[in-house]
């Protein structure tokens, strides 16, 4: 078997006692659906076929698919080749899935905005990314690193900043640490606010995140002749009750100048 090459930014980990605690992270029951995101050269798999799971890998990679169904040939029928930030998740899964993998440094960001299309279908996310994501994405109100991830994911998952990975854990050894994390549904069915305008709301003031959330919602608002109280306050000032605040004055407003 051909080892696959690096691809799409990715390092893969050999480092097996790693894997195994990744693995264990993800709190799963028998007969749970499992979908591993960019499974490279199997590190993760070999360990989550282990498991009284239904796993589906996702892998781009078309060496890395024949070499993953070489290793395992239990992975035929099993495997989903595509690109997981494209694909249809319908088409392969009906009902609820856990998340797993070491994913790619530089889409790790539009993997959990994919993943939180689906955030009332998603239990529980185990992952390892580059550890300046994770503490992005775990930052309270009030941190240099806090912004829209933190937001968005922190409104739907509680989130764990599980451990720390070294370079030397990877072939080829990337350049940045890196960190394993862990999101587990929280207990939020729907926001009560407005979800759509709830997003547009932290992108829009994170876009401008140095301005006050007056200057940086024009767009959303033009009359802003208000002295409504959280105008005043910088975007990373605000936690998620505070933005849902926000969404709901915002809709208000709208409501209003119809």
């Amino acid at each position: 078997m051909v080892r696959p090459k690096k691809h799409l930014g990715q390092h893969f980990l050999t480092d097996h006692s790693i894997a195994g605690r990744i693995v264990d992270a993800l709190n799963t029951a028998s007969g749970d659906t499992v979908l591993e995101i960019g499974p490279g050269t199997g590190v993760l798999t070999g360990l989550l076929l282990e498991k009284e799971i239904r796993l589906l890998p996702v892998e781009i990679d078309s060496e890395s698919v024949i070499y993953l169904k070489q290793k395992w040939p239990v992975l035929d029928d099993l495997i989903i080749e595509k690109d997981f930030l494209k694909m249809n998740i319908d088409d392969h899964i009906t009902g609820p899935f856990h998340v797993i993998g070491n994913f790619p440094y530089n889409i790790s960001s539009q993997i959990f905005f994919r993943v939180l299309d689906y955030r009332q279908r998603v239990p529980s996310l185990v992952c390892m990314i580059q550890k300046e994501v994770a503490n992005r994405i775990a930052s309270p109100p009030g941190s240099k690193e806090y912004g829209i991830l933190s937001v968005l994911l922190q409104a739907y998952f509680d989130i764990e900043n599980l451990f720390t990975v070294k370079p030397g854990s990877f072939f080829p050894p990337p350049r940045v640490t890196s960190g394993v994390i862990r999101l587990s549904r929280n207990n939020t069915v729907t926001l009560p606010c407005d979800e759509k305008l709830f997003f547009k709301v932290i992108k829009t003031t994170f876009n401008q995140r140095r301005k006050m959330i007056r200057n940086s919602i024009k767009s959303i608002l033009l009359n802003l002749d208000s002295d409504f109280e959280l105008l005043s306050k910088r975007p990373e000032q605000l936690g998620v009750p505070e933005f849902i605040k926000l969404t709901n004055w915002v809709e208000s407003q709208q409501t209003a100048e119809l």
